[in-house]
């Protein structure tokens, strides 16, 4: 018998609240689509734009390449929303994110990659985190794209986006999902990690003002005689 997904509330997050940006603004995204595509060199543009919300900024390498992936949307044999299933089920992609990750932040990387937000809740997190140990991530990756809210959103043939990066006040939003540092991989976790750590400075104490021995105090006298003691 398979697991049902969990039932979640949806909490108030920032891109389900009405924008009061102006519209053209550099805070609004820019699309990515095959629809109307006027020259050879948008669809290069398009392909950049998934390997970029997809991985990582710091991921994208000659290594993360789909090129047969990649050749197919060029003669428009797929669409953006296959390509970024075959990017996102591709072995570099499970290598650098998902082996590393535990299936909670696996979830959270994968909604904010694929539906363009932050998971609601910890509620949220636990039901899909179910649905990969149950069933595995292909599933839970099917699940996302298939979903009304990337539909809605992103449909066959535009690339996905981080659709709100603004909270309140301007220059004061959230850090780009894909500028966001990747989790380390195994060869650094594996190492002892205080071994890592030095530190060549002095050490300091701090105490508290109420803490110091005031005038008249036996500890004052008990620092003089172990002093006293060394002379």
């Amino acid at each position: 018998m398979s697991i049902p997904l969990l039932q979640y509330s949806l909490s108030t997050h920032n891109h389900r609240v009405n924008s009061f940006e102006d519209s053209g603004g550099e805070e609004q995204p820019r699309l990515y689509t095959t629809e109307k595509l006027s020259s050879s060199l948008e669809i290069d543009e398009i392909i950049w734009a998934c390997y970029r919300q997809i991985f990582s900024e710091h991921q994208i390498l000659s290594t993360t390449r789909q090129t047969f992936l990649e050749s197919q949307l060029r003669f428009n044999q797929i669409t953006i929303k296959d390509f970024v299933k075959g990017i996102i089920m591709s072995s570099q992609f499970r290598y650098l994110n998902y082996d590393v990750n535990n299936n909670y932040r696996c979830v959270e990387m994968c909604i904010q990659r694929i539906l363009g937000r932050d998971v609601y809740n910890e509620r949220e997190k636990l039901a899909f985190s179910v649905i990969i140990a149950s069933k595995g991530l292909e599933v839970f990756i099917n699940i996302l794209l298939n979903s009304n809210e990337y539909l809605e959103n992103f449909g066959d043939s535009i690339v996905p986006y981080q659709r709100r990066r603004i909270i309140f006040q301007r220059n004061k939003g959230e850090i780009p999902f894909n500028l966001k540092i990747p989790r380390l991989n195994n060869s650094f976790l594996a190492k002892p990690f205080m071994a890592t750590l030095s530190w060549s400075g002095p050490v300091r104490t701090f105490r508290p003002q109420e803490q110091k021995p005031k005038a008249g105090d036996p500890a004052l006298f008990l620092s003089m005689l172990n002093d006293i003691a060394f002379i």
